[in-house]
Protein backbone atom coordinates (compact mmCIF):
# COMPACT_ATOMS: atom_id res chain seq x y z
CA UNK A 1 0.00 0.00 0.00
CA UNK A 2 1.15 3.36 -1.05
CA UNK A 3 0.59 6.08 1.50
CA UNK A 4 -0.19 9.29 -0.36
CA UNK A 5 -0.21 12.75 0.42
CA UNK A 6 -4.00 13.34 1.26
CA UNK A 7 -5.72 16.78 -0.24
CA UNK A 8 -6.88 19.59 1.52
CA UNK A 9 -10.36 19.82 2.91
CA UNK A 10 -10.32 23.31 1.31
CA UNK A 11 -8.67 25.89 -0.80
CA UNK A 12 -5.05 26.51 -0.70
CA UNK A 13 -6.05 30.05 0.12
CA UNK A 14 -9.24 29.77 2.32
CA UNK A 15 -7.77 30.46 5.30
CA UNK A 16 -6.66 33.42 4.44
CA UNK A 17 -6.07 36.05 6.00
CA UNK A 18 -5.33 33.97 9.43
CA UNK A 19 -3.13 31.49 7.16
CA UNK A 20 -1.61 32.61 3.64
CA UNK A 21 -1.57 30.13 0.68
CA UNK A 22 1.91 30.49 0.99
CA UNK A 23 2.21 28.93 4.27
CA UNK A 24 0.32 26.23 3.16
CA UNK A 25 1.67 25.60 0.00
CA UNK A 26 4.85 25.19 1.48
CA UNK A 27 3.76 23.69 4.70
CA UNK A 28 1.66 21.06 2.87
CA UNK A 29 3.00 20.87 -0.39
CA UNK A 30 6.43 20.65 0.80
CA UNK A 31 7.14 19.37 4.55
CA UNK A 32 3.85 17.22 4.59
CA UNK A 33 4.66 16.03 1.15
CA UNK A 34 8.56 14.94 1.72
CA UNK A 35 6.84 12.86 5.29
CA UNK A 36 4.78 10.76 2.78
CA UNK A 37 7.93 10.51 0.11
CA UNK A 38 10.05 9.76 2.77
CA UNK A 39 7.80 7.00 4.66
CA UNK A 40 7.30 5.49 1.14
CA UNK A 41 10.84 4.82 1.00
CA UNK A 42 11.43 3.41 4.34
CA UNK A 43 8.94 1.13 4.48
CA UNK A 44 9.30 -0.23 0.65
CA UNK A 45 10.06 -4.08 0.62
CA UNK A 46 9.49 -4.29 4.63
CA UNK A 47 6.87 -5.71 6.43
CA UNK A 48 5.20 -2.47 7.10
CA UNK A 49 4.62 -2.10 3.41
CA UNK A 50 1.38 -3.32 2.91
CA UNK A 51 0.47 -1.58 6.66
CA UNK A 52 -2.09 1.06 7.10
CA UNK A 53 -0.74 4.37 7.97
CA UNK A 54 -2.02 4.09 11.99
CA UNK A 55 -0.45 0.47 11.95
CA UNK A 56 2.73 2.01 10.71
CA UNK A 57 2.48 4.17 13.37
CA UNK A 58 1.68 2.00 16.10
CA UNK A 59 4.37 -0.75 14.88
CA UNK A 60 7.20 1.42 14.84
CA UNK A 61 6.39 3.52 18.13
CA UNK A 62 9.38 2.75 20.47
CA UNK A 63 11.45 0.87 18.58
CA UNK A 64 14.56 1.95 18.22
CA UNK A 65 15.28 0.66 14.88
CA UNK A 66 12.24 1.77 13.42
CA UNK A 67 12.98 5.51 14.65
CA UNK A 68 12.85 7.05 10.92
CA UNK A 69 9.76 5.16 10.16
CA UNK A 70 7.82 6.41 13.14
CA UNK A 71 8.49 10.20 12.72
CA UNK A 72 7.81 10.27 9.15
CA UNK A 73 4.67 8.15 9.63
CA UNK A 74 3.17 9.85 12.87
CA UNK A 75 4.20 13.35 10.65
CA UNK A 76 1.85 12.07 8.03
CA UNK A 77 -1.16 11.54 10.37
CA UNK A 78 -0.51 14.37 12.60
CA UNK A 79 -0.73 17.15 9.30
CA UNK A 80 -3.60 15.48 8.16
CA UNK A 81 -5.41 15.51 11.49
CA UNK A 82 -3.92 19.49 11.74
CA UNK A 83 -5.91 20.52 8.45
CA UNK A 84 -9.07 19.18 8.93
CA UNK A 85 -8.30 20.69 12.54
CA UNK A 86 -9.22 24.08 10.88
CA UNK A 87 -11.96 25.24 8.67
CA UNK A 88 -12.90 28.47 6.94
CA UNK A 89 -14.48 30.51 9.34
CA UNK A 90 -14.02 28.52 12.37
CA UNK A 91 -13.00 28.84 15.69
CA UNK A 92 -15.21 30.53 18.66
CA UNK A 93 -16.95 28.85 21.04
CA UNK A 94 -18.86 24.95 20.29
CA UNK A 95 -22.80 24.25 21.01
CA UNK A 96 -24.93 21.72 21.99
CA UNK A 97 -23.30 19.08 23.81
CA UNK A 98 -19.93 19.74 23.01
CA UNK A 99 -20.36 22.89 24.86
CA UNK A 100 -21.61 21.12 27.44
CA UNK A 101 -18.41 18.12 27.52
CA UNK A 102 -16.21 21.27 27.13
CA UNK A 103 -17.94 23.57 30.22
CA UNK A 104 -17.69 20.07 32.25
CA UNK A 105 -14.43 19.75 31.69
CA UNK A 106 -12.57 23.24 31.89
CA UNK A 107 -15.21 24.95 33.70
CA UNK A 108 -15.26 27.46 30.60
CA UNK A 109 -14.75 28.19 26.92
CA UNK A 110 -12.43 30.79 27.93
CA UNK A 111 -10.78 28.74 30.38
CA UNK A 112 -10.18 25.84 27.40
CA UNK A 113 -8.88 28.93 25.52
CA UNK A 114 -6.48 29.47 27.98
CA UNK A 115 -5.19 25.92 28.93
CA UNK A 116 -5.01 25.10 25.26
CA UNK A 117 -2.82 28.59 24.35
CA UNK A 118 -0.72 27.70 27.22
CA UNK A 119 0.10 24.16 26.10
CA UNK A 120 0.34 25.37 22.50
CA UNK A 121 3.14 28.11 23.51
CA UNK A 122 4.66 26.22 26.02
CA UNK A 123 5.79 23.28 23.95
CA UNK A 124 9.32 23.53 23.84
CA UNK A 125 10.71 23.74 20.33
CA UNK A 126 8.73 21.59 17.79
CA UNK A 127 6.03 19.66 18.39
CA UNK A 128 1.74 20.02 19.29
CA UNK A 129 -1.36 20.91 21.31
CA UNK A 130 -4.17 18.48 21.10
CA UNK A 131 -7.65 18.47 22.76
CA UNK A 132 -8.07 14.55 22.97
CA UNK A 133 -10.70 12.38 25.08
CA UNK A 134 -9.26 10.24 27.65
CA UNK A 135 -11.98 7.81 29.15
CA UNK A 136 -14.67 9.98 28.19
CA UNK A 137 -13.15 13.07 29.58
CA UNK A 138 -12.01 15.56 27.56
CA UNK A 139 -8.47 16.71 28.17
CA UNK A 140 -5.64 19.03 26.70
CA UNK A 141 -2.13 17.38 25.89
CA UNK A 142 0.87 18.59 24.11
CA UNK A 143 3.41 16.15 22.23
CA UNK A 144 7.33 16.88 21.27
CA UNK A 145 8.26 16.63 17.72
CA UNK A 146 6.28 14.04 15.89
CA UNK A 147 4.58 12.02 19.06
CA UNK A 148 1.11 11.53 18.76
CA UNK A 149 -2.21 10.73 21.23
CA UNK A 150 -2.86 7.63 19.39
CA UNK A 151 0.20 5.64 20.80
CA UNK A 152 -0.92 6.70 24.04
CA UNK A 153 -4.45 5.25 23.79
CA UNK A 154 -5.98 8.59 23.69
CA UNK A 155 -8.85 9.76 21.05
CA UNK A 156 -7.63 12.83 19.41
CA UNK A 157 -10.20 15.19 18.83
CA UNK A 158 -8.01 18.80 17.56
CA UNK A 159 -4.57 19.58 17.21
CA UNK A 160 -2.62 22.75 16.51
CA UNK A 161 0.84 22.39 14.81
CA UNK A 162 3.25 24.50 16.58
CA UNK A 163 6.41 23.82 14.32
CA UNK A 164 7.62 26.89 12.77
CA UNK A 165 6.92 25.96 9.46
CA UNK A 166 2.88 26.26 10.65
CA UNK A 167 3.27 29.85 11.06
CA UNK A 168 6.43 31.28 10.65
CA UNK A 169 5.67 33.05 7.22
CA UNK A 170 2.86 34.55 8.58
CA UNK A 171 3.70 35.21 12.23
CA UNK A 172 7.13 34.98 12.44
CA UNK A 173 8.40 34.37 16.08
CA UNK A 174 4.75 35.17 17.50
CA UNK A 175 3.20 31.95 18.27
CA UNK A 176 0.93 32.57 20.56
CA UNK A 177 -0.47 35.43 18.18
CA UNK A 178 -1.03 32.76 16.02
CA UNK A 179 -2.55 30.27 18.19
CA UNK A 180 -4.74 32.59 19.17
CA UNK A 181 -6.24 33.20 15.59
CA UNK A 182 -6.07 29.26 15.27
CA UNK A 183 -8.98 29.50 18.42
CA UNK A 184 -10.72 32.30 17.40
CA UNK A 185 -11.07 32.24 13.70
CA UNK A 186 -9.82 28.49 12.45
CA UNK A 187 -10.78 25.74 14.84
CA UNK A 188 -13.13 23.48 13.48
CA UNK A 189 -15.64 21.66 15.93
CA UNK A 190 -17.49 19.94 13.86
CA UNK A 191 -14.50 18.00 13.54
CA UNK A 192 -14.13 17.38 16.90
CA UNK A 193 -17.74 15.98 17.02
CA UNK A 194 -17.04 13.74 14.69
CA UNK A 195 -14.28 12.06 16.22
CA UNK A 196 -15.85 12.24 19.36
CA UNK A 197 -18.58 9.67 17.78
CA UNK A 198 -16.10 7.45 16.07
CA UNK A 199 -16.57 4.25 17.47
CA UNK A 200 -13.10 2.56 18.70
CA UNK A 201 -11.84 0.01 15.80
Amino acid sequence: MTIKLPDLPYAIEALEPHISGRTLEFHHGKHHQIYVTNLNNLIQETALAEASLEEIILQSSGKDDKVGIFNNAAQVWNHTFYWNSMRPGGGGAPTGALKAKIDGAFGSYDIFCDEFKKAATTQFGSGWAWLVEDSGELRIVKTANAETPITQDLKPLLTCDVWEHAYYLDYQNRRPDYVGVFLKNLLNWEFAQQNIEKKAA
